[in-house]
């Protein structure tokens, strides 16, 4: 595949844009003609799009057209002075509103103005400034509910919100109650095809979350996810599927915990691999440090708590790895996202799933139909599917080296369903299923074993295969409660000690 321009040059030389960034423009200025003022109209593109771009070029025209300013809203400083950059590139004058700014004499001299939500929002509540003559408000990111509070300011004005994900951050804060209209762009499967993104190839890995919480915010509470997540197993898990999916490639590791994520650093560096953590309490000279670390070491494996999700563009990443569970979409997206960029020999990347993400949102690439998340985001929210339905649909496949050990046996699996349902059929007790399971697990060791010792570290292998049936067994008498999973399992090795015994008697 040819190599693509990237934006900016391709307009310094030319100021062309590609046909569908053109093509959402115009439906754009369609609106502004019809309501040029007092209306609020929202606009997904998929992260990789050229969101900003988009807007930088309607900044430039609506200028030239009206001769009214513009206000551009970001949530992050760091997002200020790339918007800033992208509106010069796109021969606009600008001004950044920061927290050092406290009037503005020199307003005159500029026709579009960039500030952070928090810093406008406290001069204008302060009447330390009034911006004159604004006639568009451009908000980006604007799913963030932080920018609700400065609409009041701007009554008159068109404000046209841009985001990936038209899903507001507060479900009890839905964003039709403040745009009018949503225009969706193309899709992430367009843009593939397109060269304007890179595809996606995604590995997937069950994992437990029985013991996560819900926190006030509708997502998975930190505490409960580095209880998981920082656990032996799970670091063991996300090790394996590194060295079995990305080992070699640029890698870039979501978590969603500080604790978690320097758990995750210390057991890549002790195996050997180029790490670094970062997470919002390193200073601006250790952030710009490791970024650049990160950018000129080819097998660079980075692991970050979230600071890393928007405002900030590294396409050289080969793997993107979530090490963490998700409810939120728009986070979801935002991950991958980072991962999704064109780059020269680089034409797919990875996702590494180690949160059910995928089985809950479905896969990153796939269709989703954002007019009606945006008319109805209840009814998405309520129609999402659940961990206990997702982990009922979990199967256990035995590894090839565990298959191995087991090479004497040639049938290794249970079906613990089709058991049950004898039970009731033939009227059984139920504990029966459990009983044949342990029996076929007993004798698998025997086979495959000289004594009882050899047998009884064979059993320990069994671990997953165990836990995997207690769990469809809980599920068959609808009783699944971690405690009673974990003492049914307690019971069922406990009781294939005993079963290996007396077959080797």
């Amino acid at each position: 595949m040819a190599t693509l321009p990237t934006q900016i040059d391709n307009y310094k030389e030319e100021k062309v844009l590609y046909d569908y960034q053109e093509r959402d423009i115009e439906k754009i200025f369609s609106r502004l003609e019809e309501f040029k003022e007092d209306y609020n109209l929202l606009y997904q593109l998929p992260t990789g799009g050229g969101k900003t771009v988009i807007f930088s070029e309607i900044v430039r025209r609506y200028i030239k057209q009206s001769n009214k300013k513009v206000v551009v809203l970001t949530h992050r400083i760091e997002l200020c002075g790339q918007t800033s950059r992208m509106l010069t590139e796109f021969n606009v004058k600008n001004k950044i509103i920061s927290s050092s700014v406290k009037t503005l004499e020199d307003q005159g001299e500029y026709m579009c103005f960039v500030a952070m939500v928090e810093t406008l929002n406290n001069r204008l509540n302060e009447d330390q400034l009034e911006l004159n003559d604004i006639g568009m408000v451009i908000i980006d990111e604007a799913h963030y509910n932080s920018f609700r509070k400065l609409f009041k300011f701007f009554k008159n004005c068109f404000i046209l919100g841009v985001t990936a994900t038209p899903l507001s951050s507060n479900m009890k804060m839905p964003m039709k109650d403040n745009y009018q209209e949503l225009i969706v762009g193309d899709t992430i499967l367009a843009l593939i095809k397109k060269g304007f993104l890179a595809k996606p190839v995604t590995y997937t890995y069950d994992v437990g979350l029985g013991s996560l919480k819900i926190g006030m915010n509708g997502d998975y509470t930190v505490k409960s996810s580095e209880d998981l997540y920082t656990n032996a197993l799970m670091q063991t898990k996300l090790l394996a599927a590194y060295e079995e999916r990305a080992k070699g490639k640029k890698t870039l590791i979501f978590n969603n915990g500080i604790n978690t994520s320097i758990q995750v650093y210390d057991t890549f560096k002790r195996a050997g691999y180029p790490v670094r953590h970062l997470d919002n309490t390193n200073s601006k000279q250790e952030r710009a440090s490791i970024l650049e670390w990160f950018h000129k070491t080819k097998d660079a494996v980075l692991s970050s708590v979230s600071i890393l999700t928007t405002g900030f563009d590294e396409p050289s990443v080969e793997t993107v790895i979530l090490n963490r569970a998700t409810k939120s979409l728009t986070l979801y997206f935002q991950m991958i996202g980072r991962g999704s960029r064109i780059f020269k020999g680089k034409e797919e990347f990875s996702i590494i799933d180690m949160g059910n993400n995928t089985a809950r949102f479905g896969l990153w690439s796939g269709e989703i139909d954002w007019q009606s998340i945006f008319r109805s985001p209840d009814f998405y929210y309520d129609n999402l599917v659940s961990d206990d339905e997702i982990e009922r649909n979990f199967k256990y496949v035995m590894p090839d080296e565990i298959r191995k050990e087991f090479a004497n046996s040639t049938d290794i699996s249970f079906d613990i369903e089709s058991a049950y349902s004898d039970t009731k059929k033939y009227n059984l007790r139920s504990k029966s299923v459990l009983e044949k399971s342990i029996e076929q697990h007993a004798r698998m060791c025997v086979e495959n074993s000289e004594d009882v010792f050899d047998a009884r570290i064979l059993s320990k292998l069994l671990d997953k295969d165990i836990e995997y049936r207690v769990r469809r067994y809980s599920y068959c008498i609808s009783k699944s409660t971690k405690n009673y999973r974990d003492w049914l399992e307690e019971d069922y090795n406990r009781k294939l000690r005993s079963k290996i015994n007396e077959l080797f008697r």
